[in-house]
C-alpha cells in the first residue's frame, strides 16, 4: 500500500477480527483518546473498554468494540490486543439493556465492595457497547 496507510492487526482471545491496511484509527486509551495516522510516534498503551473506528482504505468506517487491552504503534504496523473485540453490527442491543438492568438491580442491593466493584466494572463494559451501538445507529 502506500505511505499513507499502516497495517492493522485487531486481535482477541478468540479470534483475529481485523487484519488489514488502514488510513487512520481512533481508540480510547487509559490517559484519553488517541488518533493513530501513518508513521505515528511508537507507542505501547492500555486501552480502556469502548471502540475503535477504524477508518478503511476505501473511506469506510469499522467499528469494534473493545473490552479493553494493549495497542502497540509502529510507525506503519499497529497492533491491538483486547480481552474481547467485536464487530459493532454484531452487538446485541436487547441482550445488553437486559444486563445493565440487571446490574443496576444488583447495585442497589448494596451487598459489599467488591460485588460494588465488580458490578461497576460490568456497567463500564455495557455502557461502552450501547455507545457503539448509538454510533453505528447514527452513521447509518
Amino acid at each position: 500500500m502506500t505511505s499513507m496507510t499502516f497495517y492493522l492487526n485487531v486481535v482477541s482471545s478468540e479470534l483475529k477480527i481485523f487484519s488489514g491496511h488502514v488510513k487512520s484509527i481512533q481508540v480510547s486509551g487509559n490517559e484519553g483518546e488517541l488518533g493513530i495516522y501513518p508513521h505515528h510516534t511508537p507507542l505501547l498503551t492500555t486501552i480502556k473498554p469502548g471502540m475503535v473506528r477504524i477508518l478503511k482504505t476505501n473511506n469506510i468506517n469499522e467499528i469494534i468494540y473493545l473490552s479493553g487491552g494493549i495497542l502497540e504503534v509502529q510507525p506503519l504496523l499497529v497492533s491491538i490486543l483486547a480481552d474481547t473485540a467485536i464487530r459493532g453490527e454484531d452487538l446485541d442491543e436487547k441482550r445488553i439493556l437486559q444486563a445493565k438492568n440487571s446490574i443496576i438491580e444488583r447495585v442497589s442491593k448494596k451487598k459489599n465492595k467488591m460485588d460494588f466493584v465488580k458490578t461497576s466494572t460490568e456497567l463500564k463494559e455495557l455502557l461502552a457497547k450501547l455507545r457503539v451501538i448509538e454510533l453505528i445507529r447514527n452513521t447509518k
